[in-house]
């Protein structure tokens, strides 16, 4: 493949509509797979786009999350937890296949299981809340913000009381543009996690941080890690979809009363809800060796970044891929990831999503937005993005 050398492509795109994918990266992707671009904080990277290259090289042995000289590596941003390199080059393998060992069997199907009649629960409570409340309502408020971190607190072990405190530290940890503030946000959220440790140490009950701390082999430090990358994983992206994914159907009114009157298609809804979104910037990964892309030489040590948001609307595996259609076969989506590095909390987010729209639609078939999605605010400053309000009327 010949590569015609042009000016870097500088992100983020510029993209007025939150649900659709930016003109200039739908613009890139008809031209190749592969491009050079310059990210928010002005390092230059590669972004792969094609669905086939995005889903190979996640899973990709040669592309990893550390970088032998972090100090000099390119950045995404100025999150200290994401806006750069992650773990230490000589061991992330090794630590990557240890960190998913010990967290993928709170994760295991009868685990998953067990929590579907809790999650219905929850969403019962959240939901009567609003129907007392009467219309209108933020949605995104009353729902898409409780009911991720109420399920993930019981999961967890952590208090839903302190919720205010650590969901503004996780706010502050993935911030893209405030280094200082990340990083005294990553430290206050991993002080409390070695509170909450000490706390399960003395005091265990029926949890995941219980359970970590009763690991053989597992300190303090490696407990309090764990437990709080899944406090911010396991809330945070699923306010996120839940949001997006009921905008989504709102503005596609065929599409909400299809799923109306066919309350069955609601699992099928949810992976097209989860494809949809056409959110890029990429999955961040550095080459580990000299490799190729697509016949595109890259060198050891350069960012590479997979987005999988553009590879969800790739036009050679999805037809008309910028169409909502929840009746779509749209099981091949890398919204998860792929390969080894699959988010192991996958099973909670289709549970939790299934769970809130099976509930939406039938107790508020009437549902629709109050203001137009120009009107709508939206988070820029974090990582997961999402929205910040959703407002609604029945």
């Amino acid at each position: 493949m010949e590569v015609v050398m042009v000016a870097p492509a500088q992100l983020p795109f510029e993209q007025s509509d939150p649900l659709g994918v930016a003109p200039r990266l739908r613009e890139l992707q008809s031209r190749g797979s592969v491009h050079r671009v310059r990210t928010a904080v002005g390092d230059e990277a590669w972004l792969v786009t094609g669905h086939a290259d995005v889903r190979r090289l996640l899973d990709d042995d040669r592309l990893g999350r550390s970088h032998p000289a972090p100090e000099t590596a390119a950045r995404t941003g100025e999150s200290a937890l994401f806006g750069g390199p992650l773990g230490d080059f000589g061991t992330e393998q090794a630590d990557h296949a240890r960190m998913r060992s010990l967290l993928q069997p709170h994760f295991s199907p009868r685990h998953m299981k067990a929590l579907r009649s809790r999650v219905e629960a929850l969403t019962t409570g959240l939901l009567d809340e609003v129907d007392e409340h009467g219309s209108p309502a933020d949605l995104h408020a009353a729902v898409a913000v409780p009911l991720p971190i109420l399920v993930i607190c019981e999961l967890l072990g952590v208090p839903y009381e302190d919720r205010e405190e650590f969901r503004a530290w996780t706010a502050d940890a993935a911030n893209t543009r405030d280094r200082t503030r990340s990083e005294r946000g990553l430290g206050e959220l991993f002080a409390y996690g070695l509170k909450l440790v000490a706390h399960k140490r003395t005091d265990p009950d029926d949890d995941v941080i219980s359970r970590l701390c009763a690991t053989e082999g597992v300190s303090d430090a490696e407990a309090a890690g764990l437990s709080m990358a899944l406090l911010f994983a396991g809330h945070e992206t699923t306010v996120v979809q839940i949001g997006l994914g009921a905008l989504l159907l709102l503005t596609n009114p065929e599409q909400w009363h299809a799923l109306v009157d066919r309350p069955d298609l609601v699992p099928n809804a949810v992976e097209e809800i989860l494809r949809a979104p056409g959110k890029g910037g990429g999955i961040p990964r550095y080459a580990r060796t000299d490799l190729e892309i697509d016949g595109v030489a890259v060198k050891a040590g350069e960012l590479v970044l997979l987005d999988n948001g553009a590879a969800n609307h790739d036009p050679t595996v999805f037809t008309d891929p910028d169409r909502l259609d929840i009746t779509r076969p749209a099981t091949a989506h890398l919204t998860f990831g792929h390969g080894a590095r699959y988010c192991i909390g996958a099973p909670l987010a289709r549970i939790e999503l299934q769970v809130v729209f099976s509930q939406l639609v039938r107790r508020f078939p009437t549902l629709r937005l109050t203001v137009s999605v120009e009107e709508l605010r939206m988070r820029r400053d974090v990582l997961t993005g999402g929205l910040a309000e959703l407002p609604v009327r029945w």
